[in-house]
């Protein structure tokens, strides 16, 4: 096949609830803003298969795929995502993503990786393991490098699964195994469950990905790129937009670790630490930009995007009810 005849496609994966349904749907509605041309592969369980069929939804995917029982969790489907190569080149996509500008450059960005997932180079010491002060203990203790060499590993990743892309379905394969292999044995780890997390149900696939890329010699796609970043996490404090995300401003600070303080929820404690790094030259630089696309991953920022979800749900049904009529 010729190279230029390789198809290129986005995944998308709901099951159980039809909420996220529409979470994807609203993720879709802003990425056809901008591509209206590749193709959109759903891989879902029956009752959202269902779901679709009795809202006349499915015109609104190129394909959709059955998702077997044992896939339907975070863990059995980002783990086993060489079963689900839907095409040539494929871009996984998590619900809760809006995009925000042309994804065409992304596109051939990714090009020459045969597997990648977005992240930096170099995890720190809150992936995977307690967001309080619990981490003083895994610091004391220095739990993470134990880790590390107990697996034989030299270097761990911080991974953000949000956007997942693979065209070697060979590789694909082995970072997926080598990712169940890690997951089996999280025993022998520092990490924590996820569902430890407020709001959480289900757990993280993260870190037994990243240690399998560290182990098979994968790297991340740099997640923070400036101009160029494929995610960025939405934070209201960061980003200027209106309410449908017609127009994406963000605030994007290069010191990592000034940016690393956008999570803290504390505007007093927040502000003073970023005023305080940036008395040093260079640490409070940043630049005003349009990520091609927003993550609304952590679990207090979520508001905006359910309420544009919602809406674009009933702007759907209103439509298809005039349809009716």
């Amino acid at each position: 096949m010729k190279k230029q005849d390789r198809s290129e496609g986005y995944i998308y994966t709901v099951y159980r609830d039809p909420k996220y349904l529409k979470h994807v749907l609203a993720s879709l509605s802003t990425l056809r803003r901008y591509d209206a041309v590749r193709p959109v592969a759903l891989f879902c369980d029956q009752p959202i298969q269902d779901y679709i069929s009795e809202n006349n939804l499915a015109g609104f995917f190129n394909k959709i795929l059955p998702l077997k029982d044992r896939f339907a969790s975070i863990i059995g489907f980002k783990h086993n995502v060489h079963k689900h190569l839907a095409f040539d080149r494929n871009l996984f996509i998590d619900s809760d993503i809006i995009w925000c500008k042309n994804p065409d450059p992304l596109w051939q960005a990714f090009s020459p990786y045969p597997f990648t997932i977005t992240g930096a180079h170099v995890a720190d010491c809150f992936f995977g393991a307690p967001k309080d002060a619990a981490i003083l203990l895994d610091l004391i203790l220095r739990k993470r490098k134990r880790t590390l060499k107990h697996f034989g590993l030299t270097h761990l990743s911080r991974v953000q699964s949000g956007m997942i892309y693979a065209q070697d379905e060979q590789v694909t394969e082995n970072v997926c195994l080598a990712a169940q292999e890690m997951y089996d044995r999280r025993a022998e780890t520092h990490f924590q469950s996820r569902v430890a997390e407020s709001g959480r149900s289900e757990d993280s696939c993260e870190w037994s990905l990243a240690m399998a890329m560290s182990k098979i010699s994968v790297p991340v796609f740099p997640w923070f790129q400036g101009q160029n970043s494929p995610q960025l996490d939405y934070m209201q404090h960061l980003c200027d937009h209106d309410a449908d995300f017609t127009k994406v401003q963000y605030k994007f600070y290069f010191n990592e670790i000034v940016y690393n303080f956008r999570g803290l929820k504390n505007k007093l404690l927040r502000e003073s630490l970023i005023g305080l790094y940036s008395l040093f030259s260079g640490n409070g630089d940043y630049i005003v930009t349009t990520p091609y696309s927003l993550h609304f991953g952590w679990y207090h920022e979520k508001k905006p995007f359910l309420d544009f979800s919602d809406r674009n749900w009933e702007k759907i049904m209103a439509k298809q009810a005039g349809s009716a009529s």
